[in-house]
């Protein structure tokens, strides 16, 4: 099962969140068929916005819209407070990679754009922030965002390895934010050893990724697990929620598809999955509403 580990360093200087999402990424490759580059790329994606779901409190939910303008197109998410996160990516057929080492290209292929963050706190009246991409890496855009944004010091590291098959071998990451009240003696420390951590690849690339992630950010300072908590890619569509969006139509459009199409064919954008409304159903739907 992946997890996300929320820890905080003993001397309340700096916390960090440390997440293993291995089958979140796998199951949105296999919902979306996305090939090597795209699937990097929505990877990288909702782990970031895993753990901006993770700093929130009550029923929030986060979408997170990853803008460029170049091969992706848009790479939309939307996460919860349970751990629960779904997604997709506009264009899921961008395969690209590095001739010599067959590193899977990611950042130059986002093109310039923005990184949108919108929280609903269920109260209506979502909050919205916007910082521009700086790298089109997501991880790297990331961080920036929440310096920027949030105003909170932070270094993120998230990536997706993917096997000889290109199917996801590891995806997970960590995300180092500095508290109110650090010294600056303690962020020097930190700095030092973000700047001299592995590569976020090598690290997940470890026996226990997990653990080699800890010892990376916190070296020998103590800190303490505050929780973990489980996390999947899940999506929320449903028969209902399609019936109710048809609803919303004009009955004259609903009408057209009954006569000319025999019904209606919804697929969900973020998970693929099908639904299939006969001219029954339709009829169905516009004697309801007259």
């Amino acid at each position: 099962m992946d997890t996300l580990i929320k820890t905080i360093a003993k001397n309340g200087a700096f916390r960090a969140y440390v997440v293993d999402a291995t089958e979140t990424v796998r199951a949105a490759q296999e919902a979306h068929q996305t090939l090597a580059s795209s699937t990097v790329a929505l990877g990288r994606t909702l782990i970031a916005n895993l753990m901006l779901a993770a700093n929130q409190k009550g029923d929030s939910k986060i979408t997170l819209k990853v803008i460029g303008d170049s091969s992706f197109g848009h790479i939309i998410s939307v996460a919860n407070t349970q751990g629960q996160v779904k997604g997709y990516i506009q264009n899921a057929g961008v395969d690209i990679k590095k001739t010599a080492t067959g590193e899977v290209l990611v950042g130059p292929f986002m093109g310039n754009g923005f990184f949108i963050v919108i929280t609903d706190y269920g109260m209506g009246n979502p909050y919205t922030s916007t910082t521009p991409l700086i790298s089109g890496e997501i991880g790297e855009d990331f961080a920036y965002y929440l310096t920027e944004s949030e105003q909170t010091p932070s270094a993120v590291g998230l990536n997706v390895l993917l096997d000889e098959h290109d199917r996801v071998k590891v995806a997970g990451g960590f995300m180092l934010q500095v508290l109110p009240g650090a010294k600056e003696a303690d962020i020097a420390r930190f700095e030092k050893r973000i700047q001299e951590m592995p590569a976020i690849s090598s690290l997940l690339q470890s026996e226990d990724h997990i653990e080699a992630l800890l010892t990376a950010i916190y070296g020998d300072d103590a800190y303490s697990r505050l929780s973990e908590e489980p996390i999947a890619f899940h999506c929320d569509c449903s028969r209902e929620r399609f019936l109710n969006a048809l609803a919303s139509l004009p009955n004259q459009d609903l009408q057209e598809m009954a006569d000319q199409d025999k019904g209606a064919e919804i697929v969900c954008q973020f998970c693929q999955k099908e639904y299939r409304f006969t001219d029954h159903d339709l009829e169905e739907l516009i004697n309801e509403k007259s």
